[in-house]
């Protein structure tokens, strides 16, 4: 999340007036995150987040907002969309697609430890088996088709080792993807982005899971990998710390056992979720965007992630 649309009180008041939310009392813009515009919303009858979406077109957020009201008819703690008046949960702010969502309670848990991996491992397993039967698709749009087409803007921009890196591990998933293994793995509409920072606990409790708009339907074991490449790592090595990654992997298999395919393919997955925020990383430091509170993350992280988990599989 960061500010790249600038809003004031007075827009915002302007906006709640079609809500039946009451008056606003608080506004404060967020800084964390890389995507869309981002405003903490307080009324006089609750809470909210208010995202302006700085990429995403308005055909393409039906998607997110229909699945976050999935999961929470299922009982997902995920942000709830707040419809207006005239029912619409997608409205339109300052020329830019917007949404108001509820406002989950709790912080993040930026240095977890093996019980915090536990409750995140349950409720991944838990969101999965609720977005089985969610019917609308659409592909995850920083998948290996956008690495791809962002691959030859890069590789003039990386030192020789790095490019060689991004062109391998690029043609192992291209591959990979291409094998009926790959094809059978369990798949639905995933979060594709569950980091600590994407979490919430409230009194030692895991209360949320927010910012779903990275969501896409990939497999259940690449929405896996992507929560132990971040929950689960000595940040400075990027290896897993034993602990925090058999206590999130069990928590997961107790609500929901991976089929032996997942298990014999869960090593590239983890490859592949590395390479996937390795690229995005890359993508925001040498090819970035202009925004009043943006925080691009250091590429370098996920490259050392990348190179462990090759070595592993190796």
């Amino acid at each position: 999340m960061a500010v790249f649309t600038s809003l004031d009180a007075h827009e915002v008041g302007a906006f709640l007036a079609g809500f039946d939310l009451g008056e606003l009392t608080d506004l404060q813009g967020i800084a964390s995150g890389i995507e869309n515009t981002n405003y903490f919303v307080d009324t006089t009858r609750g809470r909210y987040v208010l995202t302006l979406f700085e990429r995403l077109h308005a055909a393409q957020l039906p998607f997110y907002l229909q699945l976050m009201h999935h999961l929470a008819a299922h009982a997902i703690p995920v942000p709830d969309p707040m419809a207006d008046r005239d029912g619409r949960v997608l409205h339109e702010l300052k020329g830019k697609p917007a949404a108001l969502v509820t406002r989950l309670r709790g912080r993040s848990e930026l240095q977890p430890t093996a019980e915090h991996c536990a409750q995140l491992g349950a409720c991944l397993a838990r969101m999965h088996l609720a977005a089985a039967d969610f019917a609308p698709e659409q592909p995850n749009l920083r998948g290996l088709a956008w690495q791809r087409e962002l691959m030859p803007r890069l590789l003039p921009l990386l030192q020789p080792a790095q490019a060689a890196l991004l062109r391998a591990e690029i043609a192992h998933q291209i591959a990979l993807q291409a094998t009926p293994d790959y094809a059978a793995l369990p798949r639905s509409a995933v979060h594709a982005d569950l980091f600590r920072d994407n979490a919430l606990f409230d009194d030692g409790r895991l209360s949320g899971v927010f910012d779903w708009y990275f969501a896409g339907v990939d497999s259940w074991i690449f929405d896996l990998a992507v929560a132990l490449n971040d929950w689960c790592i000595d940040l400075p090595s990027g290896e897993f710390d034993a602990a925090r990654h058999d206590a999130l992997l069990d928590a997961y298999q107790r609500v929901r056992a991976l089929q032996p395919l997942e298990c014999a393919l869960l090593p590239d997955a983890l490859r592949a979720a590395a390479l996937r925020f390795w690229v995005s990383r890359l993508a925001d430091l040498h090819l970035p965007r202009d925004a009043q509170l943006l925080q691009p993350h250091d590429p370098t992280h996920f490259e050392r992630v990348l190179r462990a988990r090759a070595l592993q599989a190796a």
